[in-house]
């Protein structure tokens, strides 16, 4: 297919399997030379702050497996641990944001952890990321430390919630407003890292039950086919519309078309979760693009258009859904609105997700191990 083009240059190993050193990936090299410091902190420059998120170093790590680039890795590693985990990762959960603080009256300006409370979707990213470098590059180091951190987030970031069983949290503090109600984001649980995490740690059995609570988020919050930001599971009553984000589909949601679309045609639930989107892909064949807000009670979108990044979070679950001209747009979408415009931060990770995994940098297997195409063959320049 056409996100699959590769060239057949690549090295024998003594195994004899074919196998890159590593693959060309300027959309990679752009964002270490736009968003990554020198010392590994990626940056968000559009807030005044100049914020790091956990979520940004996450996803900085696994693009840094996928790209074969073992230095920025351990760069984005080290500054984690040090700024965001009080130097350890295997004891503390990392903080959510770090950035630029507000300097009191007569003293100098500093930086630090603005916020302390943890993001599970950032931990389950790191603790993936960690447990397939240490698969990937042979390292024990990282393998020892992503099953730590697996247990960590097991402890301080998963509830046991009546009729839902075992969930992940989006966070320790702040998303139970009573005892009866548990906010929940079905973004935070790409079925693809959860599958893994159940696999490559059997002793903690657990995470078989948060695979399985994962897939219900995702499958049974979108009955007119939009994901919601936000969602609220209530005792009795089971999942409902979050008012405090107006029931929204929007910035946040728009990764849970993306881990739909990269899931291995052989992964058990795809089908179900591909089916469950489909009017999103009506939408987007309708107007052209993605919409940026979705009202998920009724279905209605807004009226303005998604950005870049969306229209390359959405472009593999299109391909996905067999609609390769579709998905063929929405890339020619979004490399043409980058080209006019550069693409903040998350714009930029959702390119590299979406535009990385039809250009064939990376894959998901069934088992939730991730494949980048310097284990294999290296995707045909654009």
């Amino acid at each position: 297919m056409w996100w699959r083009a590769m060239v057949m240059g690549f090295v024998l190993t003594t195994s004899g399997a074919a196998m890159a050193s590593s693959c060309a990936w300027p959309d990679w090299d752009h964002f270490r030379q736009t968003t990554l410091s020198k010392d590994g902190r990626v940056i968000d420059a559009s807030t005044p702050e100049q914020v790091t998120v956990s979520e940004g170093q996450a996803y900085g790590l696994f693009f840094a497996l996928v790209a074969n680039d073992r230095p920025t890795f351990d760069l984005l590693l080290t500054w984690t641990q040090n700024n965001l985990a009080q130097g350890d990762l295997s004891q503390h959960l990392p903080a959510w944001q770090w950035g630029r603080r507000a300097a009191k009256p007569g003293e100098p300006e500093s930086w630090g952890v603005l916020d302390s409370n943890s993001a599970s979707d950032a931990d389950l990213w790191i603790a993936y990321a960690l447990l397939e470098a240490g698969r990937l590059w042979h390292e024990r180091s990282y393998t020892a430390l992503g099953t730590v951190l697996a247990r960590e987030i097991l402890a301080k970031e998963t509830t046991a919630i009546p009729d839902l069983g075992r969930t992940v949290m989006p966070g320790p503090v702040g998303f139970q407003p009573d005892k009866d109600t548990w906010r929940l984001n079905p973004s935070y649980v790409p079925l693809q890292v959860m599958t893994r995490l159940a696999q490559a740690l059997p002793t903690q059995t657990e995470w078989r039950s948060l695979l399985e609570s994962s897939r219900r988020v995702l499958v049974e919050t979108a009955p007119r086919g939009y994901s919601p930001d936000w969602i609220l599971y209530r005792r009795g009553k089971g999942f409902q519309p979050d008012e405090a984000s107006q029931a929204e589909s929007a910035y946040n949601a728009i990764r849970v078309y993306l881990w739909a679309g990269t899931m291995a045609p052989n992964t058990a639930s795809r089908d179900a979760v591909l089916a469950t989107f489909r009017p999103l892909a009506d939408d987007v064949a309708a107007r052209g693009a993605p919409p940026e807000r979705v009202d998920t009670r009724t279905g209605e979108a807004g009226k303005h258009d998604g950005n870049a990044g969306f229209s390359a979070a959405v472009a593999p679950y299109l391909a996905a859904l067999g609609r390769n001209d579709l998905a063929q747009a929405q890339v020619e979408r979004a490399r043409s609105l980058a080209r006019q415009s550069p693409l903040g931060y998350y714009s930029q990770v959702l390119a590299l997700f979406g535009l990385g995994y039809l250009d064939g940098q990376y894959r998901f297997d069934a088992d939730g191990t991730v494949v980048p195409a310097w284990k294999t063959s290296c995707p045909a320049p654009r």
